[in-house]
């Protein structure tokens, strides 16, 4: 066999173990019974050793040495090429470290829904500890030309992104959305007493009338809404049912653009090192889309309305509208309104940076975070589990992941003026959930690419220009002016 047929099949087998991972993930945040916890941190340790060597071979190293210069076809060069980055970056790596690493993630996971259920950031500053301690020696290990520690975990969120242009991107944000934010106040956010089994009815009428349908999909529950690609054809997405509001319901449209990005790949990327969304930036950019630019959508409001009524409960879709538009300051990030939710984004990226650079220690987190809080956003915040330890990133060591939400977002607004002016307004299609167009624009300018493309290329192919900011805030200005 060739050497690209050999290294194309080594990468296969270490897609397939993906796969694993990825169950053995949606098992533990959505089926799992508590008590498994234990075993399951050593399950997954084993897991990602495993996968770590493979992804560390000699051999790999061989046959990209061979292929070094070879004739290929435009899809197998892309294929080296990520191979040869893939390999390179996992090759710094000890195999033991990426062990403990997946231990002290799976660990953490368990200890903050504990701590987070108890309001007792002592009990979760332990953990906390642990990943900020192993994210710094991973990062020593991949960091490359004198890159910084938290430059050097950004990579694996979206290559190419530095810390320079996430302040940069975020100055504007936080220049301006504050004073939007203060500006909006004043009516108190409209509520609407939903009953869960509404809510649950609701969520399945809506996600079936953009075509998630059982034999390949499942949509269930957990602490921390998320969505898993365990195959081509296995998706799986959650939402959560927190309070008798439309959370749900924008979530679970969140994490269908999340799932709907991994089911648009092109097919000769399967189970291949291509066959996966280009960035967590980008990924958040089809979440963001389906969210913002759909589920807030005035005309699409109509469906969602019609799909609570079906469901027991007296929504319109003016007071639906009402709701999910309504800009006001609020402690927590999947329920902040389009205006405010990017500075929660710069909240948390100020303040990871802080902990991996060792400017903040971290017993220092809750503290920190109320005054970042309180300057941002100004809101007093007294409960650590509706502060610092809301999000499920930094209790499984995500640092890094956090600036790509808020960039999604950027992505997210300039992609939809570009879907606009190539296909005129939307309103009556999206009035009759007629979303097929915007399927498929997606999935030509964007999906299909999978990892072949990097974040910047992407965005400025599919819109023209380079990112910016002027897109988001020139989407949110008029709703804090509503």
């Amino acid at each position: 066999m060739s050497a690209y047929g050999q290294l194309s099949e080594h990468i296969a087998e270490i897609a397939d173990l993906a796969s694993v991972e990825a169950v053995l993930t949606w098992d533990q945040l959505v089926m799992m019974p508590e008590q498994g916890a234990g075993e399951r941190a050593h399950a997954s340790g084993a897991l990602a050793k495993l996968m770590h060597e493979r992804a560390t071979a000699p051999e790999i190293g061989e046959w990209l040495a061979d292929l070094d210069g070879a004739e290929l076809d435009d899809l197998a060069s892309d294929v080296v090429r990520i191979a040869r980055r893939d390999f390179e970056r996992a090759a710094r790596v000890p195999d033991e470290l990426a062990a403990e690493r997946a231990s002290a993630a799976a660990a953490g996971q368990q200890t903050w829904q504990r701590a987070r259920a108890a309001d007792d950031f002592a009990a979760f500053l332990p953990a906390l500890e642990r990943n900020i301690a192993l994210a710094r020696e991973y990062a020593g290990c991949v960091a490359e030309n004198g890159q910084s520690a938290y430059d050097a975990l950004l990579v694996d969120y979206d290559y190419g992104l530095t810390s320079e242009t996430v302040a940069r991107l975020f100055g504007d944000l936080s220049d301006e959305l504050p004073g939007l934010v203060a500006s909006a106040g004043g009516a108190p956010r409209p509520s609407l007493d939903i009953s869960e089994q509404a809510q649950r009815g609701a969520v399945e009428t809506t996600l079936a009338r953009l075509g998630v349908e059982r034999s390949s999909w499942r949509v269930d529950a957990s602490a921390h809404p998320f969505s898993t690609a365990i195959a081509w054809r296995d998706s799986r997405l959650t939402t959560r049912y927190s309070g008798p509001d439309v959370e749900s319901l924008v979530g679970a449209l969140h994490e269908f653009g999340h799932a709907l990005y991994d089911r648009q790949l092109a097919p000769e990327l399967e189970r291949t090192n291509l066959a996966a969304g280009l960035s967590m930036s980008v990924h958040e950019s089809q979440s963001k889309l389906w969210e913002n630019h759909v589920a807030r959508n005035g005309a699409f409001a109509e469906v969602i309305a019609a799909a609570y009524r079906e469901a027991g409960a007296n929504v319109t879709a003016g007071e639906y509208h009402a709701v999910v538009n309504h800009v006001e300051a609020s402690p927590i990030r999947v329920s902040a309104d389009p205006a405010s939710y990017p500075l929660h984004i710069v909240l948390r990226f100020q303040l990871e940076h802080a902990l991996i650079e060792g400017d903040l220690a971290p017993a220092e987190l809750p503290e920190a975070w109320r005054a970042k809080m309180k300057e941002l956003l100004g809101l007093d915040v007294t409960s650590d589990a509706q502060g610092c330890m809301q999000d499920v990133h930094w209790s499984s060591g995500s640092f890094g992941y956090f600036p790509t939400y808020a960039v999604g977002c950027l992505i997210a607004a300039q992609l939809w003026e570009s879907l606009l002016a190539d296909t005129g307004p939307l309103d009556e299609r999206l009035r009759n959930c007629e979303v097929d167009g915007v399927k498929a624009w997606l999935g030509e300018r964007i999906h299909r690419y999978g990892r072949r493309r990097d974040t910047a290329q992407l965005v400025e192919d599919a819109t023209g220009r380079p990112l910016s900011s002027e897109s988001f805030l020139s989407f949110v200005r008029p709703l804090a002016r509503a």
